[in-house]
């Protein structure tokens, strides 16, 4: 049986990376009433032609230093051969030595003099970059322009002798799940390809905050990296660059990074050669059905504030528990959208931020700064000894055995002098806490968005939650200094 997969970028040869997953997934489709599909062509061989000139092949070199070690021969005693070995082992322990290693990858021609679209760990590292042209054969040796390894795309320039055929992005926000697709690139070094297949799903997410790929069934492998995806108009709507799969081959399930994502990223590093990103300044996660009870929101949507260190946020007004429903005009459903939409915002822009607090919401004004210059500084402060002499206050709520943070407490657990509130010191594993991530040295700072400081205002804040009919009770809890928002039954 299988448990887990592998998600790899397909670069050719070398630089290999490996994100583990684990998921299954039935999906049952109820009947429905027909709709328009695309027709299924008699042939892709028109298009391919056209595109075809514009995709690239790219290879890529480094020079890569070795220590020289395990020569050690085995010359018997007394060989005519015996003083000139050892002579030239005396001379090379420890001497490095160098050699070539290269990678392949494909890309694609966005403009006639010369630019070029591919995956950033394609060329990451790269000594020597040298494009092939489908069409004519003609190499050309490639400049770096940028690269932006947070969505994994850099962008090269070429100084052709004649204008180049290329292509150009489309929308992919308008491609649907079932819509034909078409991927050309090299995979496994072996040339130009042609694969068709469909859209199978929209808007993943594998580990970026940036991240918006387009699943596809269109065979992708090793050398498909940075190579475009095509819809049947022969607009790029993705980039070529990761797939699932048990052994580095395709299975029918590839990500391509979304043209909605790519032409932002793109437009940025042609203009300054690097990405300059609006920077809200938030820590934020998701609203679950709990946490939505437990601040008295009537669907579960938006981006739950958990932080807000100095920036952005704090000057505009922005506080822990909030929740950011919309952002410069557009709604927030899922809080992976927020950082997305942040990022797409210009620097240095004020934008209207609607927040939920306190049962109403509020709108904000908030000029972003830039993610890339964002340098956050956390100020230390010691709380004053305010003369106890006795033990410290302990309780149990809710499976959980709470205890007051006194010095000798926070020096125990290793928490930093900036955090207050109460102690977790250990959880019943069959609560529902413990089923909520709640452990043993995290720190309760925020029930129901009240601070507290002992383990009897925690026990009470449960019990007014519990007499009023509430369902859940939000804390603000501190893992090793981060900070979350947990909902809890305040009844179990």
């Amino acid at each position: 049986m299988i448990l887990s997969n592998q998600i790899t970028p397909q670069k050719g040869r070398g630089f290999g990376l490996v994100l583990a997953l684990v998921a299954g997934l039935a999906v049952v489709v109820p009947t429905v009433a027909p709709v328009e599909a695309q027709t299924r062509p008699d042939s892709f061989a028109d298009l391919a032609e056209r595109l075809s000139p514009s995709v690239v092949n790219i290879t890529t070199s480094q020079i890569i230093t070795e220590q020289a070690q395990g020569m050690n021969p085995m010359i018997p005693e007394g060989s005519p051969f015996q003083d000139f070995f050892e002579d030239f082992m005396d001379r090379q322990p420890g001497e490095p030595r160098s050699r070539r290693a290269s990678a392949l990858g494909s890309g694609f021609v966005i403009s006639a003099d010369g630019y070029i679209v591919t995956n950033n760990h394609v060329i990451e590292q790269a000594d020597e970059i040298l494009i092939e042209f489908f069409e004519n054969g003609m190499e050309l040796p490639a400049e770096v322009i940028g690269t932006d390894p947070r969505t994994d795309i850099a962008l090269l320039k070429v100084e052709p002798e004649e204008p180049l055929p290329f292509v150009e992005f489309g929308d992919s926000d308008l491609a649907r799940v079932g819509d034909w697709v078409l991927a050309i690139g090299n995979p496994l070094g072996q040339g130009f390809s042609v694969s068709a297949g469909i859209v199978s799903a929209r808007n993943r997410e594998l580990s970026g905050s940036y991240d918006d790929f387009i699943q596809t069934d269109a065979a992708i492998n090793r050398g498909n990296s940075g190579g475009p995806l095509f819809n049947m108009d022969g607009d790029v709507i993705g980039v070529n660059t990761a797939i699932l799969s048990p052994n580095g081959g395709s299975i029918g399930i590839g990500f391509s990074m979304s043209s909605a994502v790519v032409t932002g990223v793109v437009d940025q590093l042609r203009e300054f050669g690097e990405t300059r990103r609006g920077w809200l300044g938030v820590r934020i996660q998701p609203v679950d059905e709990g946490v939505a009870e437990a601040l008295g929101l009537e669907e579960a949507r938006g981006a739950l504030v958990a932080d807000v260190p100095p920036g952005p946020a704090a000057d505009g007004g922005i506080e822990a528990g909030d929740v950011i429903l919309t952002f410069n005009g557009e709604e927030i459903g899922e809080m992976s959208e927020l950082p997305r939409v942040v990022a797409d915002t210009a620097v240095g822009s004020t934008v209207r931020v609607v927040v939920y607090r306190d049962g109403r919401t509020r709108t904000l004004n908030v000029t972003l700064g830039r993610l890339e210059e964002a340098a956050i500084a956390g100020g230390v402060t010691v709380p004053e000894e305010d003369g106890k002499t006795d033990g410290p206050e302990t309780a149990t709520v809710s499976g959980m055995d709470l205890i007051e943070l006194t010095e000798e407490v926070r020096a125990e657990y290793d928490i930093r002098a900036d955090i207050d509130g109460v102690v977790v010191v250990n959880v019943d594993q069959s609560s529902d806490a413990f089923a909520r991530g709640m452990r043993s040295g995290q720190v309760i700072s925020e029930v129901g968005q009240r601070a507290v400081s002992t383990p009897t205002e925690v026990a009470d804040a449960f019990a007014a939650a519990a007499d009023a009919g509430r369902k859940s009770v939000l804390l603000l809890v501190r893992d090793a200094g981060e900070p979350r928002f947990v909902a809890l039954d305040p009844t179990l």
